[in-house]
């Protein structure tokens, strides 16, 4: 990279040769002016308002114009004469933490090179120097005719200087808030928090310039004699009254949409998950009468409990299904009436036995009576006999 200052760092005693480079770039595209009638390109000449002649580098001067318009000439001698100690010296006189210094002072940017082996080793020493302490260098230094103030600090393993303004230069933001008293409630605190958590962290090498490349694409269409079709314009409601909380609430839906943290995402964390619903397959059904009355129709192992006498159509057909099934369980449940006669028949049948029993009994008691009897008489007749 090519330098644009060589001078040194004065750090106390100690003086570090280093060069001015460059940190950053401007790459916007610019434009040239030329005559619409031809396309002539549009040249401005330097020309004396006096004369009206046009005047050569070499022959103009610099001046400081009066409240009065009165011109007062000043030359490099003059200048050369003033004390300007930073001329070719970057002089540091401070060193302050990081955050004292307010963004609004930044500047150009600079990276500081080493100027000769010689330089190496207090360039190092600076350098270390400001990573262990975790502050920045205040600094003057003098560029372009004027003295200015810079902030020194370490990027990579480079010391990197800012241009700051001076505070004098920093203009109070007088008149730039809102005027009138406005109360942010906690729900649009919370909003916007869940909308900054939501956008988070960003990577700052992704971030590039659509309107530079949508303007290169026009140019490289115009050459080629193309059209290009105007783009969509944006309308993002600027200067219109919009209800804030519904803003910020689509803000976060989007933000989320445009990160892949959509509904489905939403459901994984616990949020409210889609409802589908369930195709049913046909099954066989079989039905049967519980013991408190109840019709149960079971179909593919799923068991769904039905009144015994439902109004719909579908209920018909159930409940002549029921009713078939009750005729066959019918004696399990009428077990106690339907023993009763049989008891009666079962107790007569006993009693026509024992009956039965005595009679035999009696008669056969009154046969071995008389046959008892009998053989009494017998045995008598015999000794009668026996006498004689």
């Amino acid at each position: 990279m090519r330098s644009i200052w060589n001078g040194a760092i004065s750090f106390g005693l100690v003086s570090i040769p280093i060069k001015l480079v460059n940190a950053t770039e401007n790459h916007s595209i610019s434009f040239r002016q030329v005559h619409l009638a031809d396309g002539g390109r549009i040249r401005y000449r330097k020309v004396c308002e006096l004369d009206e002649e046009e005047v050569s580098a070499a022959e103009i001067g610099k001046a400081y114009e009066d409240a009065d318009g009165t011109m007062i000439p000043i030359t490099d001698e003059d200048l050369a004469q003033l004390p300007l100690p930073t001329a070719k010296t970057i002089e540091i006189v401070a060193f302050v933490p990081a955050d004292q210094i307010d963004p609004l002072q930044m500047d150009a940017a600079y990276y500081l090179s080493a100027n000769g082996v010689p330089a190496a080793k207090p360039y190092t020493l600076l350098r270390e120097a400001l990573k262990r302490s975790n502050k920045v260098a205040l600094a003057k230094y003098a560029l372009r005719g004027r003295e200015r103030l810079g902030m020194l600090r370490v990027v990579d393993d480079v010391i990197a200087m800012h241009g700051l303004l001076w505070p004098d230069e920093i203009r109070a933001p007088e008149g730039v808030a809102p005027d009138s008293d406005v109360t942010v409630r906690d729900a649009e605190l919370d909003l916007a928090d869940a909308l900054m958590d939501t956008l988070g962290e960003v990577d700052m090498d992704s971030l590039h310039d659509d309107y530079r490349e949508a303007v290169e694409e026009l140019i490289a269409a115009k050459a080629s004699g193309e059209t290009l079709r105007p783009a969509a314009s944006d309308d993002s409601g600027g200067g219109k009254v919009i209800d804030l909380i519904a803003a910020l609430e689509n803000s976060v839906r989007a933000a989320k949409e445009s990160r892949g943290e959509g509904e489905g995402a939403e459901s994984a964390e616990g949020g409210m998950a889609d409802v589908h619903p369930i195709k049913r397959t046909s099954a066989k059904k079989t039905t049967h009468r519980t013991p408190t009355g109840k019709t149960v129709t079971r179909s593919s192992g799923s068991t769904t409990a039905k009144k015994s006498a439902p109004k719909s159509t579908g209920a018909k057909k159930s409940t002549s299904t029921a009713k078939k099934a009750g005729e066959k369980s019918t004696p399990r449940k009428t077990t106690g009436k339907t023993s009763t006669p049989t008891a009666k028949k079962t107790g007569a049948k006993k009693t026509t036995t024992k009956k039965t029993t005595a009679k035999k009994q009696t008669s056969a008691s009154s046969s071995s009576s008389s046959s008892g009897g009998t053989t009494r008489k017998t045995s008598a007749s015999s000794r009668k006999r026996a006498s004689a």
